[in-house]
């Protein structure tokens, strides 16, 4: 969350910083963890999507190659665990490659505006779009947690900063596009899968920021929509 000053004016607003790819700021050392011997309830889906043996039984190799996805991603504890947040994660890549170059294939994000920044909270995927060409995308995302969540509606973009900093958790949002408050396109360091999630922003990879920077102005569109898994 971050506090916008414009011509006089301070609008607070929440910022998605912190906390899924990499600032300064990714996850605790989770590679010094022990790996665990546990068997996990998502063993089967996970060694599968791992292209490991797919045998529901853990070993030592699988926890390695668990532990390794858990620890790029910043997912803790980083002990190898085939658990529900490990799965959750794997599940949601599947489900956003499946969209291929169609992320409007329902039909939401409105085609009779021009150009248009989409926000599908459901997959965590953005696209830029001219009314049903795309222009860009689709991209992972990570928008607001649980308690924070990325605002759905129509919006418009009303101001950019490409060196903005957050003056509440004081962090950089480089390549910041403001579009509800303090909410916001912006790159962060992280994961785009790192959970829980941003403090309400949407949050994107530097070359993706960069991007959505150079296609996007002030009073262009943006429309979010659908919830985010787990809020």
């Amino acid at each position: 969350m971050g506090a916008i000053r414009r011509r006089g004016v301070v609008a607070l607003g929440v910022t998605g910083l912190v906390a899924p790819l990499a600032l300064a700021l990714t996850a605790a050392p989770a590679q010094a963890a022990s790996c665990t011997t546990r068997t996990g309830p998502y063993q089967k889906q996970v060694e599968k999507f791992l292209g490991r043996p797919v045998d529901g039984r853990q070993s030592a190799a699988d926890c390695r190659a668990v532990q390794a996805f858990q620890n790029k991603h910043g997912i803790t504890p980083g002990i190898g665990y085939a658990g529900p947040v490990t799965w959750g994660v794997m599940d949601l890549m599947n489900k956003q490659k499946a969209v291929g170059n169609k992320p409007n294939r329902d039909g939401k994000c409105p085609v009779n505006k021009g150009r248009i920044a989409c926000v599908n909270l459901t997959l965590q995927l953005s696209w830029i779009q001219d009314g049903s060409r795309l222009v860009y995308g689709p991209v992972p995302v990570r928008t607001g947690r649980d308690g924070y969540e990325t605002r759905t509606g129509l919006k418009k973009i009303y101001w950019r900063d490409i060196d903005h900093r957050s003056t509440i958790y004081d962090v950089p949002m480089p390549y910041s596009q403001f579009f509800d408050g303090g909410q916001a396109f912006h790159s962060v360091g992280l994961s785009m899968w790192n959970p829980p999630g941003s403090h309400g922003c949407v949050n994107m990879t530097t070359k993706e920021a960069k991007k959505y920077w150079s296609l996007l102005r002030n009073g262009d569109d943006v429309f979010v929509y659908g919830r985010k898994p787990g809020t």
